[in-house]
């Protein structure tokens, strides 16, 4: 009897139409966890929120490295990812209540624990499967499989004991995870059949994420008046989401693919690695966090009487601090790739310190300086753009 095989991909490998569905999938999480954070929001949920948003976005990443070496779409490897897919919903409909233990067996953090669990689960069989009849890559699971199922326990437990437990229980499973991994790709890393199937995934599920803020920009407007200063902020809104949009996928995005496809083979893998998969999570946290500060903006405008009302602390560290490491990660990502950081752009590193300026401020002025910001940030990234100080391969992955 033949036996069932997956399908390889090959150089020229895009993304799939059913991996934007799975990613649309992924995305919807990461718009759950804003509402975990609003409400309200405060220090320790914007802290459990990074902590839930780190936890949905290296749960993904694996299916990502997955669909460059086989094909997603296609056989046993689509059911495993629909699989998936259905925990990933699952974890996405219990996420704002994710520390909420209830007297059910299977309350909100053990539902989403075990959902946890199940995907990492599954890219592990599938990876299995796949490696058959390629040693190398069985060695390269090998080394990934140990600090994957090593954070299984803390994950269950955090879970059944709740409370601050499972907060720092968590933070250990997600360090486990994580950082066994990084360890582990130092040794072996995921060969990287097809670069434009990688770089692209990475970019729609950065475009989807900014999507969420238009979203937050966009709902302000139907619970007021269409006039004054609702519609302003909303435009404000697009404003900031459109000059995110603009200081990754206009010229960088597509410079740093050809900067990453200039170094060796042997070495594509780790600089992608780390291009793609330590900075573009800064980049996708940063856009969810400014999305949950302009969606709290709006919520201070739904009445007249509240135009001068200012953010709360935690609601202006979220739009400040999401637009800041939104850049930083902008910038680690330019220098991994690109390999050329001026002097100028480190200036994104004090926008912080305007964070007492704007918070003076009622929240319509607050979100307007912060725009204010960006597009003098845009405008300065074009005028070194023009300059035509792009391009200079990776040093680090040079032999």
């Amino acid at each position: 009897m033949r036996r069932i095989r997956p399908v390889p991909v090959g150089d020229a490998h895009r993304t799939t139409m059913f991996e934007i569905f799975f990613d649309l999938v992924f995305v919807f999480a990461l718009t759950r966890v804003i509402a975990f954070m609003a409400q309200p929001p405060t220090a320790l949920t914007l802290a459990q929120g990074l902590l839930l948003l780190l936890l949905l976005i290296y749960s993904w990443g694996p299916y990502l490295w997955l669909g460059n070496l086989v094909r997603a779409d296609v056989g046993p490897v689509r059911a495993a990812t629909l699989l998936a897919m259905a925990a990933i919903f699952v974890a996405a409909l219990v996420l704002p209540d994710a520390w909420r233990q209830g007297p059910g067996l299977l309350d909100p953090p053990l539902t989403l624990a075990l959902a946890y669990l199940v995907t990492r689960a599954v890219q592990l069989v599938v990876l299995l499967w796949a490696s058959a009849d390629d040693p190398p890559l069985r060695s390269t699971l090998r080394f990934f499989v140990v600090p994957v199922t090593a954070a299984w326990l803390p994950l269950v437990v955090g879970a059944l004991l709740g409370g601050v437990a499972q907060t720092v229980l968590w933070t250990v499973a997600f360090l486990v995870d994580i950082g066994g991994s990084r360890v582990a790709s130092a040794y072996r890393a995921w060969p990287l059949r097809s670069l434009d199937h990688f770089t692209e995934r990475f970019g729609l599920v950065l475009i989807i994420a900014l999507g969420e803020a238009l979203i937050a920009a966009g709902t302000g407007p139907r619970t007021m008046a269409p006039t004054g200063a609702g519609l302003v902020a909303a435009l404000l809104g697009l404003v900031v989401t459109v000059c995110l949009w603009w200081l990754y996928f206009d010229r960088l995005a597509p410079a740093a693919r050809n900067s990453v496809l200039l170094v060796p083979r042997e070495r594509r893998s780790h600089v992608a690695g780390d291009a793609y998969g330590l900075a573009h999570a800064p980049l996708i946290i940063g856009a969810i966090y400014v999305a949950l500060g302009i969606e709290q903006v709006l919520g201070q405008l739904t009445e007249e009487a509240m135009h001068t009302s200012r953010l709360s602390w935690p609601s202006a560290t979220a739009l400040y601090g999401g637009a800041t490491l939104y850049l930083l990660g902008r910038l680690v990502f330019r220098r991994l790739t690109l390999r050329a950081v001026h002097p100028g752009q480190g200036v994104a590193a004090l926008l912080p310190l305007l964070l007492p300026v704007g918070r003076s401020l009622p929240a319509l002025a607050e979100l307007a300086l912060l725009t204010l910001l960006l597009i003098a940030v845009t405008w300065y990234e074009r005028r070194i753009d023009r300059r035509g100080d792009q391009v200079e391969p990776a040093r680090s992955a040079r032999p």
